[in-house]
């Protein structure tokens, strides 16, 4: 089959690569369509994949076309989405449901082969049945939104709250989204990308602006939410969080990225400074949100582009240019 391969640090090749046969709880799944992510730049630039080459891919959906020995919850011909995340459920994060953070975690398209490819093989409980109106071409949106998910169940938001976004990428505009559905008052997006700006005003955001000077709330956010993972928009954020309120890293940064944080104010102010870290019980909700609307999928992915361009979709991607970029195997 055919599959894309990051083969080393800087270069992504799309060749041939051996069937995908499922062990006896496994299913192997036909890719529908597989959505490009900041992590997989990260694993191009050396970082998250343990080693190289691997198939990248940890956005994805298709349709079940060969099941385990032990396979009984889905059959072959079924829509499925599937949740990328590895866990060893032995170790002392697993134990105490902090699965997300497990020691010797792993992720589909990651650690192991994933769905950049024309098939992909995956455990059965990681597989959610998708219903009959749900496209699989579209339902690759059901993984990051299954983050931006977990991002609110760490923000603990509360109704009336007045929020901030850093970002209107794909995962700005689906923290934009969740935010109007969980009773904010005010939702505020920030971008130096004036295209993808204007789609966070497409949306319904309160106000968009380069940056939040341009806005008039000098008390500062409630919750302000990074979703750039760039070190000067986190710096900015941090000093625009009311008293009492919370900051978000949910933007993937790179290693290096350091800011500075001002601990009286953190004491005296008692800000909440926290992280959310990709899934965690969150995929089958996301799932059900997708099938209910509260994404356009027209909206949401900009490009679609066949397997054979991923090395050049990588590149439109890191450009920042388009939304949610997906590959069609």
């Amino acid at each position: 089959m055919k599959a894309a391969v990051i083969e080393s640090v800087g270069r992504a090749v799309v060749t041939e690569v051996p069937d995908p046969t499922p062990g006896p709880r496994e299913v192997v799944v036909e890719v529908a369509a597989c959505g490009l992510c900041g992590t997989d730049l990260h694993i191009l630039q050396g970082e998250f994949a343990p080693r190289l080459p691997i198939v990248p891919g940890h956005e994805f959906a298709g349709e079940v076309v060969g099941v385990g020995a032990r396979v009984t919850e889905v059959a072959v011909g079924d829509p499925v989405a599937v949740d990328p995340s590895l866990y060893c459920h032995e170790c002392r994060y697993c134990r105490t449901g902090h699965n997300n953070l497990c020691e010797r975690w792993a992720a589909i398209g990651v650690t192991t082969a994933g769905g950049a490819a024309q098939y992909a093989v995956a455990p059965v409980a990681n597989c959610v049945k998708l219903p009959e109106h749900v496209r699989t071409e579209d339902a690759a949106l059901i993984e990051p939104l299954s983050c931006a998910v977990r991002g609110y169940d760490v923000l603990q938001s509360r109704l009336g709250a007045h929020v901030l976004i850093y970002g209107s990428g794909t995962m700005g505009l689906m923290m934009l989204e969740l935010a109007k559905r969980t009773g904010a008052a005010s939702v505020d997006v920030l971008d130096v990308n004036p295209v993808r700006l204007e789609t966070a005003r497409q949306l319904g955001a309160s106000a968009c602006a380069a940056g939040a000077d341009e806005l008039d709330r000098p008390q500062g956010w409630d919750l302000v939410v990074d979703a750039t993972g760039n070190a000067a928009a986190i710096q900015d954020g941090l000093d625009r969080v009311a008293k009492a309120g919370t900051f978000l890293q949910f933007g993937v940064a790179d290693y290096a990225t350091r800011v500075t944080i001002d601990p009286y104010r953190i004491y005296n102010q008692e800000l909440t400074i926290t992280g959310s870290m990709a899934v965690l019980h969150s995929f089958e909700r996301a799932a059900e949100l997708f099938a209910n609307g509260v994404l356009n999928p027209e909206i949401f992915i900009s490009d679609r582009v066949p397997l054979s361009g991923y090395p050049k979709a990588l590149e439109r991607f890191a450009a920042g240019v388009g939304r949610k970029i997906v590959v069609v195997p």
